[in-house]
């Protein structure tokens, strides 16, 4: 019989299923969007059953579709989404609110008396991360504050905290496990990166009992098993789970330090492989931890944007400056080139480096020669410098001189945007044959662990390189511009 692996990635903006065979190859793929709910006050949520329920349509679809053998398909992977937040009840299995979306920066004050305690550095130390409403510990606080009863039913032990992993997990098995992985626990802001455990200091400060965490086991653990409310005639084991962005570095083959990728989605995560033993970032990106696997773990410096792909999707639907994405490539090569303007789309604040959720989005340099074209190049170019701030942050934290930076996501198509990228880090660019690098990394993490794949399945991979071009003092010029206009925004403290 055949061997088929299933790779499910809850992204921000929709969920996909990706079917693979045994040799590695991607034989199929079906996805469905989900509701953005966005309220006048600009937070952003998700309505967790959609998502559950898409997730089961589009393993049905992809199956269909594939027109396979449903008994040859032998394990299943999910990446998700990662700070996205939920709370739901133990007894229903219900949520008791939307989910928080990791954009939103509701959570903001609840920050702000943490910091005016000064326990902001305590939470750092011992989560690698800076204190901020982007993680779920917040997001839980803020939830429990302001639903009706949470805060009883928290007390009572009624309730389950989780992003989106556990919860579909969750779900799946029909609320038999409740577990999360090394990856997805280390970015709640909950987690002891250096102990390896739920900290119960951290958890106190944001009212949380850390009993009634998940279960935090191997990313490429057995997470149980699930007939996807038995369209299967048996059921599958669910062997791997990683937040996207480390199934995207996992897929990526950056197995060993000094790797490092971008993933560019509706937000960026910018990872980078510094091994076994944990830095602390004194440059304005975090610690977390990259996976656990095999009883090890592999730690990540990481800096995340939280609008990159996002600003093409602000060009076309709010602006309506473009029709769809494709076209901002051809649009940018149009533009006039001695055009000097700047677009800072800190809509909800800027990550990192700078960690400022005050931040307002601004454009800069506006003369008589800015258009349609040129903005449009603006909004492509603020995803490449935002992206090499986090990069040049990295480097100073660890002390390597990276050469490489490998990418996936949508935007990587994008030639102008890739050449840009290269040009501005000055650097080689990989980038692969293949979009859907999360749902790749966590479908040959599960492969592996089934023992359908080795470490050689990583060379399916072909990949395409861009070669910086750039005069050096033009590129001076730009990222000095740019730094200049970043810093005009920043709320001073």
């Amino acid at each position: 019989m055949a061997k088929y692996i299933i790779g499910i990635d809850q992204s921000t903006q929709g969920t996909k299923a990706l079917l693979f065979n045994e040799e590695g190859t991607l034989v199929q793929r079906t996805d469905l969007p989900h509701e953005q709910i966005v309220n006048d006050k600009g937070w952003v949520s998700h309505n967790p059953m959609e998502i559950y329920h898409n997730t089961i349509e589009v393993v049905k679809n992809l199956i269909k579709k594939a027109k396979v053998n449903r008994n040859e398909i032998v394990g299943v992977g999910i990446s998700n989404q990662r700070e996205t937040t939920i709370v739901w009840d133990k007894e229903t299995g219900r949520s008791i609110d939307n989910a928080i979306v990791w954009q939103c920066s509701r959570a903001t004050e609840i920050c702000e008396r943490l910091e005016k305690i000064e326990k902001a550095e305590l939470v750092r130390q011992k989560t690698g991360m800076n204190l901020s409403p982007y993680f779920p510990a917040a997001k839980i606080w803020w939830l429990l504050e302001h639903v009706e009863g949470a805060k009883l039913k928290a007390e009572a032990d009624k309730l389950y905290f989780g992003t989106m992993d556990s919860w579909l997990i969750y779900k799946l098995t029909k609320g038999a496990v409740y577990k999360t992985d090394y990856s997805n626990a280390s970015r709640t802001q909950l987690f002891n990166i250096m102990e390896l455990k739920w900290d119960e200091e951290v958890c106190e400060l944001f009212g949380i009992n850390p009993n009634n965490l998940a279960e935090v086991c191997d990313s490429n653990s057995n997470f149980g098993e699930t007939d996807f409310e038995g369209f299967l005639d048996k059921a599958i084991p669910i062997h791997s789970v990683l937040g996207d962005s480390h199934g995207a570095l996992f897929g990526q083959g950056c197995l060993e330090p000094g790797r490092i990728k971008t993933t560019y989605g509706t937000g960026s995560s910018i990872m980078m492989n510094i091994g076994e033993k944990p830095v602390l970032s004194t440059h304005g990106v975090v610690t977390s931890l990259a996976w656990g696997m095999n009883g090890k773990v592999n730690y990540v410096l990481e800096g995340n944007i939280n609008y990159t792909g996002a600003v093409i999707t602000w060009l076309k639907d709010d602006l309506k400056l473009i029709a769809s994405p494709t076209e901002t490539e051809q649009v940018a090569f149009e533009a006039n080139s001695d055009d000097q303007l700047y677009l800072i789309p800190a809509f909800t604040g800027l990550g990192a480096p700078y960690w400022d959720s005050k931040a307002t989005g601004t454009i800069l340099g506006i003369t008589r020669t800015t258009g349609r074209a040129e903005i449009v190049r603006a909004g492509l170019e603020s995803i490449a410098y935002q992206i090499t701030d986090v990069v040049k942050a990295m480097s100073k934290d660890s002390g390597i001189v990276i050469e490489e930076l490998c990418v996936d996501g949508g935007p990587t198509g994008n030639k102008y945007l890739m050449q840009f990228q290269s040009d501005i880090l000055q650097m080689a660019v990989q980038v692969p044959d293949s979009e859907e690098l999360s749902g790749i990394g966590v479908a040959y993490a599960a492969g592996m662990a089934l023992g359908v794949y080795d470490k050689t399945i990583f060379n399916k991979i072909k990949k395409i390189k861009f070669e910086s071009k750039m005069d050096t003092n033009l590129r001076k010029k730009k990222y000095q511009g740019w730094l200049a206009a970043v810093q005009n925004i920043l709320v001073k403290k």
